[in-house]
């Protein structure tokens, strides 16, 4: 009788995990629709109108085996900086939503990647709580039309808006390239680990609180 409502238990709590997200944000500078599945096979439609961004979410899609649809329309007369940074925020809500109460995944990830001369490390807790590491300075203002002072201000919005604790350190590299890649690889990659199953888990949240 104990296993039964144990088990009863682990399943209703995992039915709040869907691993899939729909969100739609317009404000006066941004129009953004993306669609995201955790579980995905790494397939990505990305339209931001920012090439090298769309570059990357690309990549963030392909490397974590996430199935990602990212339409933004933003004020791109102005400057690139709503349009990264309202992504950020709605790609981050996403991952919210879609983990629900997080029963039953991981909870954890991190990822050391090498991109030729660039050396990222990415380290990640879905714990909740909201908070942000990163102290790099580029020494390029630019790639192509993406300005690499957005790389801190995109994923600042996700982690908040994720409410997950977000760690870079830059161990190696000189080409702003490939070090923002090597940003959004390592992240995809410590996204995936962390947002993965643990049939150990029993469909419980992993946390001694008893929820995340």
């Amino acid at each position: 009788m104990a296993n039964q409502k144990m088990a009863d238990t682990a399943e209703k709590k995992t039915e709040n995990v869907s691993f899939v997200s729909h969100i739609h944000r317009v404000t006066k500078e941004t129009d953004i629709d993306l669609s995201l599945n955790l579980h995905g096979s790494g397939m990505a439609d990305i339209d931001t109108g920012i090439g090298f961004f769309d570059h990357m979410l690309d990549a963030f899609a392909r490397h974590g085996f996430f199935d990602l649809t990212v339409k933004a329309k933003g004020d791109l007369n102005v400057d690139c900086h709503h349009t990264i940074e309202d992504t950020g925020i709605v790609l981050g809500t996403a991952v919210k939503e879609a983990l629900g109460d997080k029963a039953g995944i991981a909870r954890y990830g991190d990822m050391i990647l090498p991109m030729d001369e660039a050396l990222v490390l990415c380290a990640i807790d879905l714990s909740g709580r909201p908070y942000f590491n990163f102290d790099y300075e580029f020494k390029t203002e630019r790639v192509g039309y993406f300005d690499t002072e957005m790389v801190q201000e995109f994923f600042y919005a996700v982690s908040y808006s994720a409410m997950m604790n977000l760690h870079f350190k830059i161990l190696g590299g000189a080409n702003a390239h490939h070090i923002i890649e090597a940003m959004f690889k390592a992240f995809a990659k410590a996204l995936d680990r962390a947002t993965a199953e643990d049939p150990r888990l029993s469909g419980q949240a992993l946390s001694t609180k008893g929820s995340i």
